[in-house]
């Protein structure tokens, strides 16, 4: 197979196939599309996670970690896989409806990154993108599986991981449910970053050297900088271009994305803190 047909049948399964084109965000064609499978799936994930750190607390009084072998690094092997697979079919998808559609836009002087940022008013959640974004939203529940690994290993429940992996399968959601503008340069970041950071993970998992701790910290401020950007071109487009599509489902968002951010710099903040402290007792020991 020469490298042309490989790229030619990459991008066909991509971007091209018929379950891909035809996609519709239906009962029929999209398992999980409810609004009771949503609030059912996050209560269990909530309550789980809480029985798991207790019952952990009473069998085992010792806080010392329990092993649990390969699997995480399974997980964030195939994390990284399933975020690059994401990464390019969107990519792949929104070159394609940027090509299919490039005579609509010239008549309603629209770019194609205006269209990424901001869907015209009427978008319904069928196609390509949304067919990335809900395997994006499905994904979001394979990445929640960290919690359990964080609390048999490190026997700890965090109340920031509980709410940010709650909170990322709520914006998911919101994206197909209301084809919100936004998600598709949302879903470009994040799967970009999360294959590195999973694919991060994975090499500190299975032994390799760990070149900086704070290296998925730093992986999420750029994500999250990003976002910021992003929202403010969205409020813009949305303002001075006669507006776009999901508008209220952004707004939520942007607020969801707001409490996230200050839950996680609160959290760095504190990292950063005890890691001085941490600096200063080992001087004053040396001293």
């Amino acid at each position: 197979m020469t490298e042309t047909t490989m790229i030619q049948t990459l991008r066909y399964y991509l971007s091209e196939h018929p379950s891909i084109v035809g996609f519709r965000w239906t009962n029929s064609q999209s398992w999980g599309n409810t609004w009771v499978f949503l609030f059912i799936s996050i209560s269990a994930y909530i309550i789980l996670s809480v029985f798991l750190h207790l019952f952990l607390l009473l069998v085992f009084r010792h806080r010392r970690p329990l092993p649990l072998g390969p699997i995480p690094a399974v997980h964030s092997l195939s994390m990284a896989l399933i975020s690059f697979t994401i990464f390019a079919g969107i990519l792949l998808s929104a070159a394609a409806e940027i090509r299919d559609t490039r005579w609509f836009w010239r008549r309603y002087k629209t770019t194609a990154f205006q269209w990424l940022l901001c869907f015209p008013i009427g978008t319904r959640p069928s196609g390509r993108v949304f067919f990335w974004s809900y395997i994006f939203y499905l994904s979001r529940f394979v990445h929640s599986l960290r919690t359990f690994f964080t609390i048999i290993r490190r026997r700890k429940l965090s109340f920031y991981q509980l709410f940010n992996h709650s909170i990322l399968i709520f914006m998911s959601f919101l994206w197909l449910e209301f084809s919100q503008s936004f998600q598709v340069l949302g879903i470009i970041l994040t799967t970009s970053i999360y294959s590195v950071v999973y694919g991060y993970r994975f090499w500190t998992a299975v032994g390799l050297p760990s070149k900086c701790f704070h290296f998925v910290n730093h992986c999420q401020i750029v994500l999250l900088s990003c976002n910021v950007i992003c929202h403010i071109g969205v409020l813009l487009l949305h303002l001075l271009r006669g507006g776009c599509n999901g508008i209220g489902a952004w707004i939520l968002n942007s607020v969801l994305n707001a409490a996230i951010l200050f839950f996680f710099l609160n959290y760095y903040v504190k990292l950063h803190l005890e890691k001085k402290r941490k600096i200063g007792a080992d001087k004053q020991k040396d001293n």
